[in-house]
């Protein structure tokens, strides 16, 4: 795949003016848009069409955002940003929880909109870049069951693959190349997306993602460690 021509983008949005709205925006930004009305739509796009990043709005008819981003999920890993008419946190946290990449809050400017597309393109076209760099010599980091290769981006634990969306591999990587140093979630963000962290609320939700993915017990973690008021590392094995 040529990562110059990654720029197709879904939009799923009921509401036809936003939709449409939407797509006018990012198409004067040089991206080509598809439209669907609700996840059912949205889904039959996807197994037509190459697409490179979804907006998705979470509140829909027939299918709700959130379902059709766990059926994505299944086969793919491109960026989701999620679309939410309500503010609270927990409807942030639940979207990210099942597959999201980023949210953007109802009302939103067209700029603000575009900001997520550019920086998650951007970190869509890395991931496929390093994907594609098979021929570099492996680059291989393991502690204890768990392994990461920088080479072919993947993660095993105890000799399985495990499917990490390309935030939650950058994460791991930065904590498994520094076992036993401790990052605050500041600097995961600033390191991750590559920007200065404005809202590190999300670190916390992708943590938690990874966790449910390489440790046997979640609530008793063997690998990812949270040192309270601090920050998050990955502990040395013996």
């Amino acid at each position: 795949m040529d990562t110059n021509q990654i720029n197709h983008v879904l939009v799923v949005e009921d509401d036809k003016e936003i939709r449409e709205g939407v797509e006018i925006y990012l198409r004067s930004q040089g991206y080509e848009v598809f439209q669907a009305a609700d996840g059912v739509e949205g889904l039959e796009v996807i197994e037509k069409e190459e697409i490179h990043l979804a907006i998705v709005d979470v509140m829909m008819p027939r299918m709700d955002g959130i379902q059709m981003t766990i059926k994505l999920r299944e086969k793919h890993d491109f960026p989701v940003i999620f679309l939410s008419a309500k503010s609270e946190e927990v409807d942030k946290i639940l979207g990210l929880n099942m597959g999201a990449d980023d949210y953007v809050t109802k009302p939103f400017t067209p700029m603000e909109l575009l900001a997520r597309v550019n920086s998650q393109m951007r970190r869509y076209r890395k991931f496929l870049e390093k994907l594609g760099g098979k021929d570099k010599g492996v680059n291989v980091h393991t502690i204890g069951g768990l392994e990461i290769n920088e080479d072919s981006v993947e993660v095993f634990v105890d000799g399985e693959a495990v499917k990490m969306t390309p935030i939650e591999y950058k994460i791991l990587l930065l904590l498994m190349k520094n076992p036993g140093r401790v990052f605050s979630a500041e600097e995961i963000y600033e390191r991750v997306w590559n920007e200065r962290a404005v809202n590190t609320d999300t670190i916390m939700v992708h943590v938690r993602n990874i966790r449910e993915k390489i440790e046997i017990n979640p609530k008793d973690p063997k690998y990812l460690k949270v040192v309270w008021g601090v920050g998050y590392k990955i502990e040395k094995q013996p």
